[in-house]
């Protein structure tokens, strides 16, 4: 047998690597770890770019498509640029000023009424027995005796305590802001500079490509990319419509209702709606919360409208509008929400919907190529 020197070098490299990698993996990860934290803002300005990008091409689509004006044709990137960024910019100060200062008269609605709430349920348990069935009467006397008022009152100074000073928590506070806005900044500017020069990028990128990969190679990794890249822009455009749907319609639900904190609540189910199959759940188990501190019938009642609003949401809503884009069953939605937010939280819940969904369809087509 014929030995081939190049096939004994490679291999041999091979192995060198393997032993080095193996040897020094903690080393490595931690110098991966410092890349990945000094490429940040970088890696933000590619996921803004390619949000932006989605508005972009969809205003570059309707602004003077068939004009052959050198004026409109020569502004056409940066006016639809622009318009992307200020769409984005209004989506987000619209979310702001709706979800924010909701969510902060949640959390002032809650600590002002979680110790009428329990002083209620206690009495209320009292009364009709159950607890005297499950528990002593010096226990009963005991809950009944607790002011859970400065019990929560206690636990927050506890918890302000272990925060640490106030001026520490203040420069770590202003720190990390201006670390972010910073990080943020870097990333925009980065996203501006890659929407622009698309074309240009990827035409270099193309050349690369051409010139060092094998052709074979070359057309499964652009395949592969055309797929995810499919995906992640269904999932997004179709997760917004949806989350806007959902909370429309429960604001107008809870209205005909007449269901205390009907925007607030719609306003969180929306919002949390972004994150799959399991976000609506979470502002349904809040607002039901709230609305029992008023009222443990309508909190009985909310729960039954959820319940028919997520069947309706469920089998009409994200089926039409998120499901069928994407092409990914059920089950497989709730897998990749389920491992995607072990893993990463909420990031991976998001991350984990269309990444599955491109798996998927790459298996999928794979098996039908085959068969």
């Amino acid at each position: 047998m014929k030995v081939e020197w190049k096939g004994c070098f490679r291999l041999g490299v091979t192995v060198f690597l393997t032993f080095l990698a193996i040897h020094y993996w903690s080393s490595l990860t931690g110098f991966v770890g410092v890349l990945f934290g000094a490429a940040s803002s970088l890696i933000l300005g590619c996921v803004i770019a390619y949000v932006l990008n989605i508005l972009m091409s969809f205003y570059e689509q309707h602004y003077f498509p068939k004009s052959q004006n050198s004026k409109v044709t020569g502004n056409r990137r940066v006016v639809c640029l622009l318009g992307a960024m200020l769409t984005l910019v209004a989506v987000v100060v619209l979310v702001i000023l709706l979800v924010v200062p909701e969510l902060v008269s949640c959390v002032r609605l809650l600590v002002a009424e979680v110790p009428e709430a329990i002083d209620a349920a206690i009495d209320w348990l009292e009364e009709s027995g159950v607890l005297a069935s499950v528990m002593s009467e010096e226990t009963v006397a005991s809950l009944t005796a607790i002011n859970w008022q400065e019990k929560i009152t206690q636990m927050l100074q506890v918890l302000a305590a272990g925060v640490g000073g106030v001026a520490q928590v203040a420069v770590s506070a202003v720190s990390s802001t201006i670390s972010v806005i910073a990080q943020f900044v870097i990333g925009l500017i980065f996203a501006i500079y890659l929407l622009i020069g698309k074309e240009t990028l990827g035409g270099q990128l193309k050349r690369v490509t051409d010139h060092y990969l094998k052709p074979e190679w070359n057309e499964k990794i652009r395949y592969v990319v055309g797929i995810f890249d499919h995906c992640f822009h269904k999932f997004i455009v179709g997760q917004c419509i949806e989350a806007v749907v959902l909370g429309v319609l429960c604001i107008i639900g809870m209205t005909i209702l007449r269901l205390p904190y009907a925007m607030m609540i719609g306003t969180l189910i929306g919002f949390t709606a972004l994150i799959p199959v399991a976000g609506a759940y979470i502002g349904a188990a809040v607002g039901a919360f709230m609305i029992m501190t008023v009222n443990p019938l309508q909190a009985v009642v909310f729960l039954i409208f959820v319940v028919i609003l997520q069947q309706l949401e469920g089998n009409l809503i994200y089926p039409k509008v998120v499901g069928s884009s994407i092409g990914l069953p059920g089950v497989w939605v709730l897998a990749a929400v389920t491992i995607g937010g072990g893993i990463m939280g909420i990031p991976g819940m998001l991350l984990g919907v269309p990444t599955v969904a491109a798996i998927y369809q790459l298996v999928r087509n794979d098996l039908n190529n085959r068969e």
